[in-house]
């Protein structure tokens, strides 16, 4: 089966292939802003939607298409990718010692059928000094991610705890995707890489 990832990721890809299967990558190359919402669960259910509809319009019926965005809840706002890294140093000013909630929205896709969904992970953050601070936005890696941080690179030490799915942090949740292609009378052990 032609499993294709519509995400540019390479922290959704890895995760993937960690879990045995081996996706095509096309991105989406949508414009993200036409989407709003006021609820980041929403929000990243319609991105991945989108995401996900824009790379199932380019490939055969037959390719099941996953496509995921992840954004951040915190203090009432939404974050996605911070802009530039003067933005991703007020938000870890500001998000330092608290915590968060990581939504991750899923959209699965095969031919004219598609389920959507979201995950959503609790993420308390490390106490964190200014030079800490400055020394990770410095490494450009904020400014690339959703909530400007990773648990799976240099981000993950300022990560105290989380609570729910880490792979959704990550940003694809593996036990939702199973069940999402389920729904689509797909078996998770059938996407797994076959090697002889």
């Amino acid at each position: 089966m032609r499993i294709v990832l519509a995400s540019q990721s390479p922290a959704r890809l890895a995760t993937l292939r960690s879990a045995g299967i081996e996706p095509e990558v096309i991105v989406s190359g949508v414009d993200e802003t036409v989407i709003t919402s006021t609820d980041a669960g929403n929000l990243a259910a319609a991105l991945a939607q989108l995401k996900c509809r824009a790379v199932a319009a380019r490939v055969d019926d037959d390719a099941l298409v996953i496509g995921c965005d992840s954004v951040l809840a915190f203090g009432g706002e939404i974050f996605g990718k911070p802009h530039d890294a003067a933005e991703a140093r007020n938000r870890w000013r500001r998000m330092r010692g608290r915590t968060g909630v990581l939504h991750t929205g899923h959209c699965v896709r095969r031919g004219d059928e598609e389920v959507v969904e979201t995950a959503a992970t609790v993420v308390h953050f490390a106490e964190l000094t200014d030079a800490e601070i400055d020394a990770y936005v410095a490494t450009g890696e904020p400014l690339h991610v959703a909530g400007a941080f990773t648990i799976d690179g240099l981000g993950g030490a300022f990560v105290t705890r989380i609570e729910g799915d880490h792979h959704n942090v990550v940003g694809l949740s593996l036990p939702l995707l199973r069940v999402l292609v389920a729904d689509l009378d797909i078996a998770w052990t059938d996407l797994w890489e076959q090697t002889n």
